[in-house]
This record gives structure tokens, C-alpha cells and sequence, in this order.
């Protein structure tokens, strides 16, 4: 079988997916599949560098890949592909659609504001909310463009250089409290990582350096643990996930927020999901091979 493993893109993010799809292609079974690395420059590159294959291994990031506009590509061409579809794809990639759905849901998640230009700030709102806040461009990922904001007079910048990197803004309560990633394969939760970065927060450097932030496979007591996972698993559920998706959560005094949903966690060497695997002893081929062969058995 001749597996696309299709990266770089169009998003502030293409760095981070060349990283990851190298990787990927590097480490998938060579025995059992013909690995073809597909660098997207642009948008229509995809109609010819993967007319060919016989499926693909999404390893994008960002607009044009976690979107679910590659996915609707995909379908189009007949190429099955890794991961969520369109519709999953597109609302999980939007964090005031996601965060909408898991509030009508019942799912803790932090208050929050959206807004689509510097006017539409609501600065009573957000003193409802209290300081610090969280600015972030709504569709983005990374952690590019986001902020921690400890009062007022900085919001309306940190918005600005947010509004660079989409054309929706989020504004959300700072929950502070320990960071958490619950990864979810084929609907079944693997093993919970606490995520220390080193900065004041998991962002780009913390993610993607080397020592950037210690990452630990925890577990916490049995009550919490089963909140966790059952919070994971719903979210899973309610947005329709399928193969694999990455929770990010926040704990704070015993009380689990969710954060976000990643359709397409990041898979280099310092990424989470690999290190989530590892610990249920799944080498990161093993589960290249997981992941190709449900998406494989769930083809749409």
C-alpha cells in the first residue's frame, strides 16, 4: 500500500508539520507500506502530488489541515485519509464552536468571549471574568499568537497581533492549575500525561524545544482519574471524533476544564501523543500502524 504522508501546508504552522510528517515518514513500517513524504506549498498541490497514493497520513496543522478542508479534498479525490472528517475536523479546529457545543453539553470549560475586531471587546465582560485572561487567535494552534493578559490596558494589543493570525479573537478566563493532555485512541483513552512547562505557560517553546517542559505520565487519584477520562470520552463523543484526538485539559483544585480538542496532535519526537503510547508500550510505529489501519477500517 502506498501511504502520502502529507505535510507542510499554508498555516503559521508549516514548520511544525514538516517536523512531524519527516518523522512520520521515517518511522512507519517500511515492510509493510511504501512511504511517499508530500510537501503541500500551496493549496492545489495536493490534486497532483497525491493522485497516486492509495491513502494518506495527514500530518498538517493548522488552516488547510486540521480544518477539514484537506479532509473534504480527500473525499473528493476518493484518497481515504487519517483521522477525523470534515465536519469534526472544522468545529474542533474553531474554539468558540468547541466551546459552545461542550457548555451546551455540560462540559467544564472556562468562560470565554469571541470577537472579530478590537470594537467588539467587552471590557465589562471581561472584568466579570477577572484578570488574567487568555488572548488567542480562535482557529489557530501551537499556542502562536497567545497571550496571558494581567490587565486591561494590554488587551486591546494582544487581540491585534491575535486578529494577524485569524480573523476571530478569543478571550478566556485564565484557569490556573495544572496542565493536562488526555489522548484518545479508537474511543479508548490512553494513559493521562501532566504537562510543567518551564515558561508561564505550554507555549510554542515549551511545545517544540528540546527541555522546553517536563512531560510525565500521571495518575491521579482514583475519583479524579475516572473525571478525567469520562470528560475525555465525552468530548470524543459529543464532537464526533473518531481514530485519534488529543484532550487538553486544566486542573484546578481537584476541578477538570477543558481547554481544546486536536484532531491532529503533533507527532515529532518531543510530542505527546507518542509519549502517551509509549507508556501502554506502543512504539511510535506501532502506532503509525494503529492509526493508518482504523482509519483504514472506518473509511467513509
Amino acid at each position: 500500500m502506498k501511504i502520502g504522508v502529507i505535510m507542510g501546508g499554508i498555516s503559521s504552522e508549516r514548520e511544525v508539520s514538516l517536523n512531524s510528517g519527516k518523522e512520520i515518514a521515517n518511522c512507519f513500517d517500511k515492510n509493510k507500506y511504501e512511504v511517499v513524504p508530500i510537501v503541500i506549498d500551496k493549496k492545489d498541490d495536493i490534486f497532483e502530488k497525491a493522485k497516486d497514493i492509495d491513502a494518506a497520513f495527514i500530518a498538517l496543522h493548522g488552516k488547510f489541515g486540521e480544518d477539514g478542508i484537506i479532509q473534504a479534498v480527500l473525499e473528493t479525490m476518493d484518497v481515504p485519509y487519517t483521522g477525523c472528517g470534515p465536519l469534526t475536523s472544522g468545529v474542533c479546529m474553531n474554539k468558540d464552536m468547541t466551546k459552545m457545543i461542550l457548555r451546551a453539553s455540560g462540559i467544564n470549560t472556562a468562560d470565554w468571549a469571541c470577537v472579530k475586531s478590537i470594537e467588539e471587546i467587552d471590557y465589562d465582560y471581561i472584568d466579570k471574568m477577572e484578570y488574567p485572561v487568555v488572548v488567542k487567535p480562535c482557529s489557530g494552534g501551537s499556542s502562536v499568537a497567545t497571550n496571558i493578559i494581567k490587565k486591561k490596558e494590554d488587551v486591546e494589543f494582544a487581540v491585534k497581533l491575535a486578529l494577524d493570525y485569524d480573523t476571530e479573537v478569543i478571550i478566556e478566563k485564565y484557569i490556573k492549575g495544572d496542565e493536562i493532555t488526555c489522548c484518545i485512541l479508537d474511543g479508548k483513552a490512553l494513559p493521562v500525561i501532566a504537562i510543567k512547562p518551564k515558561a508561564e505557560f505550554f507555549d510554542y517553546t515549551a511545545k517544540y524545544a528540546d527541555g522546553g517542559s517536563d512531560e510525565i505520565i500521571v495518575q491521579f487519584e482514583e475519583g479524579l482519574q475516572k473525571k478525567i477520562e469520562e470528560m475525555a470520552l465525552q468530548c470524543w463523543k459529543v464532537l464526533k471524533c473518531s481514530v485519534y484526538v488529543r484532550v487538553d485539559m486544566i486542573i484546578k483544585e481537584g476541578v477538570p476544564y477543558v481547554l481544546e480538542l486536536n484532531t491532529l496532535p503533533g507527532m515529532t519526537k518531543n510530542s505527546l501523543f507518542p509519549k502517551s503510547a509509549k507508556a501502554v508500550n506502543m512504539s511510535f510505529t506501532e502506532l503509525l500502524d494503529a492509526i493508518t489501519e482504523i482509519s483504514l477500517r472506518e473509511i467513509r
